[in-house]
């Protein structure tokens, strides 16, 4: 009986001391470079030239031509983006405009999230259209990092490969929306557009 207990009491203190040095790495990770393993840091994915590529040209039913122009700027400016929405919006505008929209957030490794977004705009622009949006989301780490105005770059919107595109920034996240439809209504880009969980009637 006594060697019973001596042989499990020493295979018990075994499992503890494995355990203990397993938490033990868990809380000091070895240094970039070692072999030991490596863990998560938060940080997000990132979509290649050729994935935007495909999905801008399907979604808004253009040629890969005019998609791949499209990118190939907003890629040159801003590099790889590590999520985008894909959505609808209608708009209108007499000097002062308003914008209108709802789509899907796309992060890999990430379940996909409905988005909103609303907000005003002021410039030589009148007149009202309905089009498919596709935005290029650039330093979002997390989906609800989203969720917040964002301000249109003065002086970005531009038209290529018959597509519209503008950036709007908030902090250090870049959004690049990429439109097609009826009257791109660049003059719409001095404004913001908010960013909600739920529709909002009040744009501001």
């Amino acid at each position: 009986m006594d060697r019973r207990k001596l042989i499990l009491s020493g295979a018990a203190a075994g499992l503890t001391a494995s355990a203990t040095d397993a938490l033990a790495r868990q809380a000091n990770p070895p240094p970039a470079g070692s072999s030991g393993p490596v863990y998560e840091t938060g940080g997000a994915s990132t979509y290649s030239r050729d994935e935007m590529v495909r999905a801008t040209s399907d979604f808004l039913g253009v040629t890969a031509e005019s998609a791949g122009a499209a990118i190939e700027r907003v890629f040159k400016e801003k590099g790889q983006p590590t999520g985008y929405i894909a959505g609808e919006e209608g708009s209108g505008a007499i000097a002062l405009g308003l914008r209108y929209g709802r789509g899907l957030l796309y992060m890999k490794g990430r379940p996909t999230m409905e988005v909103f977004w609303q907000g005003p705009s002021v410039g030589w622009d009148w007149g009202g259209n309905a089009s498919r949006v596709f935005t290029l989301c650039y330093n979002l780490q997390y989906p609800d990092a989203v969720f917040r105005r964002f301000p249109g770059v003065e002086g970005s919107a531009y038209l290529i490969g018959g597509l519209g595109v503008n950036y709007q920034k908030a902090d250090e996240i870049t959004l690049a929306p990429i439109r097609a439809g009826v009257g791109l209504r660049l003059g719409a880009n001095i404004g913001y557009l908010g960013y909600s969980r739920k529709r909002r009637t009040l744009p501001f």
